[in-house]
This record gives C-alpha cells, sequence and structure tokens, in this order.
C-alpha cells in the first residue's frame, strides 16, 4: 500500500452537523471546484469536506500517483468525529479513487455517489483526456476556461483556472501513465455500500456509458441516472439538474 499524505480540505455547513460528506474532485481539478456539491449539502444541512488529491491543489507532492495511492489517501481521510463518512462524492478520477477505497474497506462510508466517474479509461477517452489536460495547463487562464464553457458560472471559471496553476504537471501526466490500464471494474464489482452513478449525456460526452455501464449495473448495489444535455462535468454544465439528480438520491 502507497505512504498516505495529508490532504488539504475546504468546507462547507455547519461544524457540527450529524451528516458528514466527503467530496473528492476529478484530474487537474481541485477541491474548490467540488463548490457546487458542497454548497446544496451545506444548505441542506449537510457538513461537507472536499479535499485536494495528491499533486493537485495545494496538496503534497509524490511520486505515486496510482489510483490506489489516491485512495489510500482517501481511507486516511475522515470526519472530526472518526465515524464512517455518511456520504462520499467523486467525479471522475475521484469517483475512481473512490470505489477502490470502498471496495477495500466498506465501513468508510455509508454511500457513495460517483459523478461520471473514471471506472475503465482507454483508448480515445485517454487521448481525449491527455488533449483536455494539454489545453488546460497551456494557457492556464480564466479567459481560456471562459472560451471553451461560455455557459459555466464564473466560479466555475476562476476556480478551473485556478487549478490548472496550482496542479502539478508532472503528477496529472503521471497518473495517465502510471495508470495503463485505468481500470477499476473489479473494485466496482465489489462495491457492497449503496452507490449512484450520475452519468453525462453519451450525447454530449461521457466517460461511464453503454457497456460500460451496464457491466457494472450489474452490481445490485449500483444504481444511475444520466444528466441530459451535460458533458463530462455534468455539476458545471448543468448544475440544477445535477443537484436535483443528487437530492433524489438522497432524501
Amino acid at each position: 500500500m502507497a505512504t498516505p499524505v495529508t490532504l488539504p480540505r475546504h468546507s462547507w455547513g455547519l461544524p457540527h452537523a450529524t451528516r458528514h460528506a466527503l467530496l473528492v474532485h476529478g484530474l487537474g481539478s481541485n477541491g474548490a471546484l467540488m463548490w457546487r456539491f458542497g454548497t446544496a449539502l451545506g444548505d441542506d444541512g449537510w457538513r461537507a469536506d472536499a479535499v485536494d488529491l495528491r499533486g493537485h491543489g495545494t496538496a503534497p507532492r509524490t511520486l505515486d500517483y496510482t489510483i490506489d495511492a489516491y485512495a489510500t489517501d482517501l481511507l486516511h481521510t475522515g470526519p472530526a468525529d472518526d465515524e464512517p463518512w455518511d456520504l462520499v462524492i467523486g467525479h471522475s478520477l475521484g469517483g475512481a479513487a473512490a470505489t477502490v477505497a470502498s471496495a477495500q474497506a466498506p465501513a468508510w462510508t455509508r454511500r457513495l455517489v460517483l459523478v461520471d466517474p473514471g471506472i475503465l479509461i482507454g483508448g480515445r477517452d485517454r487521448e481525449i483526456v491527455r488533449n483536455s489536460q494539454a489545453r488546460a495547463f497551456a494557457e492556464p487562464t480564466a479567459d481560456a476556461v471562459r472560451a471553451e464553457h461560455p455557459d459555466w458560472h464564473d466560479n466555475d471559471i476562476e476556480l478551473k483556472a485556478l487549478s490548472a496553476a496550482q496542479a502539478s504537471r508532472w503528477a496529472v501526466e503521471q497518473t495517465t501513465a502510471q495508470n495503463d490500464p485505468w481500470d477499476v471494474r473489479d473494485a466496482a464489482s465489489k462495491l457492497t455500500v449503496p452507490t449512484h452513478i450520475i452519468a453525462s449525456d453519451p450525447g454530449v460526452y461521457s466517460i461511464f456509458q453503454g457497456a460500460l455501464a451496464d457491466e457494472v449495473l450489474a452490481n445490485p448495489v449500483i444504481s444511475m441516472s444520466v444528466v441530459l444535455g451535460a458533458g463530462h462535468s455534468p455539476h458545471r454544465d448543468r448544475p440544477d439538474d445535477t443537484m436535483r439528480q443528487l437530492r433524489d438520491v438522497l432524501c
């Protein structure tokens, strides 16, 4: 098992709330970019903590960027009361790492919500991921983000530019290189906690669809919904629909 690092946190909601959620961002992002989930949960009476993953945001840099290493860090991240998380939400890479963490230690969280999770990334998707990250590092400015995503909220534009400036380019590149193959289907098949996948619209772009979705959904604890009109980051593309689907799962 990889040596864990301590992950910085961003928090929403009252410190002594009775329900605790962990928010885990995707590749090249940072914890602050999970603000839509944090504010929604905080408004609903939760305490939500988002982390900067290793090599991202202000988190420590390391040499190991395997999904297992990301999962190890998450397993050493818990609520202040040392109880299991009531909910873990993971986007993309964060969804893959949360899947591995929960499969390894089912008591770590009581529920998972995976947002267009990176369960299996190969072929065309690997190239799309590489190209997307290369564009982000080439011009880490709000103007560049706005040009590519004109419908995003100003907070997302600001924070996406910041996350590209903060992240280690080497760490992001190594995350792809060290996870070849990138495949956590076995961990997904071993999940035992209630898990819901909020997937993106395949008609726009999704890394979780088709035969992969059918295979993962064979695990009876896993369910799925789709945010129509949203690309890989539905909480930024279609935030209202994404938060509605989240609340439908939690009610």
